[in-house]
């Protein structure tokens, strides 16, 4: 499978906490990183650099009841493409346009990844 963007994140965001799981594919090996962070501005601020520093090229988030609303407005303006989903999409396996170009290779992953810590 061809990898579309080496360096994506997927946040899985809670009312209080968002989970950051990044993929880094370099070389033909893949790293992961797993980060939990608070919702209030100072930490949301933090995540953007964090995703940054790593480079990342692509977010990901689901849109889940309202709480990725804060999340989007303090990441929006970052250097990253920020991609919102819908969360019975990804789960269904079924991606969008959109999400479905960061896809399944560079890769949704890391939003299921990030689900299960």
């Amino acid at each position: 499978m061809e990898v579309m963007y080496p360096r994506c994140a997927g946040l899985d965001v809670h009312k209080e906490t968002v989970v950051a799981c990044v993929r880094i594919v370099e070389g033909g090996d893949v790293s992961r990183s797993v980060r939990t962070f608070a919702t209030t501005t100072a930490s949301l601020i933090e995540l953007g650099e964090w995703l940054e520093v790593n480079g990342c090229t692509h977010v990901a988030m689901e849109a889940t009841g309202v709480y990725w609303k804060p999340v989007w407005q303090v990441l929006a303006d970052s250097s990253f493409e920020l991609v919102l989903a819908n969360a019975a999409q990804v789960k269904n396996g079924f991606t969008g346009q959109r999400i479905g170009r960061m896809g399944r290779a560079a890769d949704v992953s890391s939003s299921w990844e990030a689900r299960r810590h």
